[in-house]
C-alpha cells in the first residue's frame, strides 16, 4: 500500500438536489487557505464550488457504478479508507484504488443516492485540498447510513484529482429510516444517467409495468430494462434531471427533462433536449408498480431529425 500525501479525506453522497450534470467546470482564480463551513450557494467562492462540483460528481459516479468517470477524477495513486460502524464495533479497511476498481468489476451492485447536508474545506495555495463532507446515504428512498466523508485532492497538470478517499459508514436508527417520495424520485432521476438498465428496472416491482405514451407496456422487470436500454443506447451521454414532483391522492407525478446526444448505432448525431412526466402508482413497498409516461414525440423526432436549438 503506497502512502500518498495527507490526511482527511471525504464523501461517498451522491449527487444533491437534481441538476444532475456529470461534469464539473474549472475555475481556479482565487487562491486561498482557510476553512469554510456551511452549504449556502452565496458562501462559496468560486473554487470552492469547483470541489463541490467535482465531489458530487464522484458520489454521483458511485452510486450509479460509474467507473469509468471515477478513473478520470481519481489519481491512479490513490488510497480508499473506510470504517464501517455497526452496533460499536468499527470494521477498518484500507485499499488502493486500483484494488477497489478491481474488486468491483464482478460484484452485483445496486445503485444509491447520497446527498450531502454539509461541507468544509480547506484549499491549500490552491494545490492541495481537504474536504469534509457529512452526507446521508438513500437507498429508493429510504436513508440507510450516515456517511462522514474526506477527500485529499491534488492538482495533477492543471486540474483536481482525488488523492485520498475515506469515510466512516454509520447505521441509522430504524426509527429514521423513513421513506421518502422526493429522494426516490431524485435516485430514479440519477440512475436514469447511469448506463446501467437494471438499475432503472430496479425501482419497479418484479410486475410493475412501464408505458410511454400509446405504446405498448412493458410488464415485469426483464421487459423495463429493455425500455431503459432502448434510451440508453441512443443517448450514451443521456442526463435526465427531475425538474418537480407532484403527489395527489395515490399518484404521484414526477417531470422530468432528458438531454442528450444520439450517438448510438445509427442515430443521428443530433442534440436532444425533451420534457415530459410519468405518472406512478406506488406499491406497499415503495416502488413503482405502475408508471404511464408522457412526452411530446412529435417534438422528440424533430430534434433527432433536426436538432434541438436550445
Amino acid at each position: 500500500m503506497k502512502k500518498t500525501l495527507s490526511t482527511v479525506i471525504l464523501t461517498l453522497v451522491v449527487v444533491s438536489s437534481l441538476f444532475f450534470s456529470c461534469q464539473s467546470k474549472s475555475n481556479n482564480t482565487k487562491k486561498t487557505e482557510k476553512v469554510v463551513e456551511g452549504h449556502k450557494e452565496n458562501t462559496w467562492n468560486p473554487e470552492e464550488l469547483e470541489l463541490i462540483a467535482l465531489v458530487e460528481k464522484l458520489l454521483f459516479a458511485v452510486g450509479n457504478s460509474d467507473f469509468q468517470t471515477l478513473e478520470s477524477i481519481v489519481s491512479d495513486k490513490a488510497n480508499l479508507a473506510s470504517a464501517i460502524i455497526r452496533d460499536g464495533a468499527s470494521k477498518n479497511s484500507v485499499i488502493t484504488i486500483r484494488e477497489y476498481f478491481e474488486s468491483q468489476k464482478n460484484r452485483e451492485r445496486k445503485p444509491f443516492y447520497e446527498p450531502v447536508d454539509e461541507y468544509k474545506i480547506l484549499i491549500n495555495k490552491s494545490q492541495i485540498a481537504f474536504v469534509w463532507a457529512d452526507a446521508t446515504l438513500h437507498k429508493y428512498g429510504v436513508p440507510r447510513t450516515n456517511n462522514i466523508d474526506n477527500f485529499t485532492l491534488i492538482k495533477e497538470d492543471g486540474e483536481w484529482k482525488f488523492i485520498n478517499i475515506s469515510f466512516t459508514n454509520t447505521a441509522l436508527p430504524e426509527e429514521l429510516q423513513k421513506f421518502d417520495i422526493e429522494i426516490f424520485a431524485k435516485s430514479y432521476a440519477q440512475v436514469w444517467c447511469s448506463q446501467r438498465p437494471n438499475f432503472v428496472s430496479s425501482f419497479f416491482s418484479e410486475d410493475g409495468v412501464l408505458q410511454i405514451n400509446e405504446g405498448e407496456p412493458a410488464e415485469g422487470t426483464e421487459a423495463i430494462t429493455n425500455v431503459a436500454k432502448g434510451f440508453m443506447d441512443a443517448f450514451p451521454d443521456m442526463v435526465v434531471s427531475m425538474d418537480s414532483l407532484i403527489t395527489k391522492s395515490e399518484k404521484t407525478r414526477f417531470y422530468w427533462t432528458l438531454t442528450g446526444t444520439n450517438k448510438g448505432t445509427n442515430g443521428t448525431g443530433n442534440k436532444v433536449n425533451i420534457s415530459g412526466f410519468e405518472e406512478w402508482t406506488l406499491n406497499d413497498d415503495g416502488l413503482i408498480q405502475e408508471s404511464k409516461g408522457y412526452f411530446d414525440e412529435k417534438e422528440y423526432q424533430r430534434q433527432l431529425e433536426f436538432e434541438t436549438d436550445k
